[in-house]
C-alpha cells in the first residue's frame, strides 16, 4: 500500500510539473517593451487565448539573449539585429520572425548647448556632444540600444572623453533619469523616451535618420539545444505575435495617442 502511495504520489508531481510547463513560458526581453507598457497591454489576450502565463524578464537585449542561450527562458524578444543573427547562426535560437519596429532618439535638455536640436544626422550630432563640454550617459549594459550607440560613436570616430563619458550599466528608463539630473544628452528608444519624457523634461534633438531604424524580433530557444524549454508554448506565441491579431494589437498600443510600435511581421 505505501508503495502504491509513493508511486501514486510522484505521478501527481510529474503530472504537475509537466502541466505547469506546458502552461507557463518565460520571455526575456528588452526594457523599452516593459517599461513603454507594450506587454502589459498585448500579452494578456494571448495569455487568455492559450491559457499561456507568460512570464516576463526585462533585461537588455544582450543580457536576454544570454538568458536564451543558457535555456532559462523558453523564448526571446529583442532589438539587436546582429546579435540576434548570430544567436540563429550559432544554433541556440529557431523560428526568428521579425515583430515590429520603432526607432531612437538622441535626447538632451532643453537648453540644448551641444546645439544638435533639430538635426537629422545622428553621427553629425555626435560628433558636436563629443567636441562640447557636456556629459553622455549611455546605458553601458550591452543592450539593443548600448550596442547601437558604440556603433554610432565609432563610425563618428569621435567619443567624450573621462567623467563626460558616463556609462551607468542600467535600463533605458534610469538612464533618461540620470540624463535629466546631469542635464545630458542620451540614446534612446522612441517608445522608452516618450513614456519618459514628463518627468525627465528631457527633449528629442536628432530624430530621422534611417541609421537610427530600430527593428524587434522573436525567436524560440532551440529545444535541441535544452530539452527541457516550452518550444510549443514559445512557438504559439510567435505564431500569434506574427499573426494579424496580434499585429493589430501591437498598432493599437498608442499611450497618449501616439503609436510607439510599428508592425513588421507582414512587410
Amino acid at each position: 500500500m505505501k508503495a502504491r502511495l509513493l508511486a501514486a504520489s510522484a505521478l501527481v508531481t510529474v503530472s504537475i510539473a509537466a502541466y505547469g510547463q506546458s502552461n507557463v513560458l518565460r520571455l526575456s526581453t528588452t526594457t523599452s517593451t516593459e517599461n513603454s507598457g507594450l506587454l502589459a497591454a498585448v500579452l494578456p489576450v494571448f495569455e487568455s487565448k492559450h491559457g499561456i502565463k507568460v512570464h516576463v524578464i526585462a533585461v537588455g537585449s544582450g543580457k536576454a539573449l544570454e538568458l536564451a542561450k543558457n535555456g532559462d527562458v523558453d523564448v526571446t524578444l529583442v532589438h539587436a539585429r546582429a546579435a540576434e543573427d548570430k544567436f540563429v547562426a550559432e544554433g541556440h535560437g529557431v523560428d526568428r520572425r521579425d515583430v515590429m519596429y520603432n526607432d531612437f532618439v538622441v535626447a538632451g535638455p532643453v537648453g540644448d548647448p551641444a546645439r544638435i536640436a533639430g538635426g537629422k544626422d545622428v553621427l553629425a550630432a555626435f560628433r558636436k556632444i563629443a567636441a562640447a563640454d557636456m556629459r553622455f550617459v549611455s546605458r553601458g549594459d550591452n543592450s539593443g540600444t548600448h550596442m547601437m550607440e558604440m556603433g554610432y560613436w565609432k563610425a563618428a570616430g569621435a567619443m567624450p572623453e573621462g567623467v563626460r563619458y558616463v556609462s551607468a550599466g542600467l535600463g533605458m528608463g534610469e538612464v533618461l533619469s540620470m540624463a535629466a539630473e546631469m542635464q545630458a544628452y542620451t540614446l534612446a528608444d522612441r517608445a522608452t523616451y516618450a513614456t519618459y519624457k514628463a518627468r525627465t523634461g528631457l527633449a528629442i534633438m536628432v530624430e530621422g535618420d534611417p541609421k537610427m531604424y530600430n527593428p524587434y524580433g522573436i525567436i524560440a530557444v532551440n529545444p535541441r539545444k535544452h530539452n527541457g524549454v516550452n518550444y510549443a508554448g514559445a512557438k504559439k506565441l510567435i505564431e500569434w505575435i506574427t499573426s494579424p491579431e496580434g499585429q493589430a494589437k501591437i498598432a493599437a498600443f498608442k499611450p497618449q495617442g501616439q503609436q510607439l510600435f510599428f508592425p513588421s511581421a507582414n512587410r
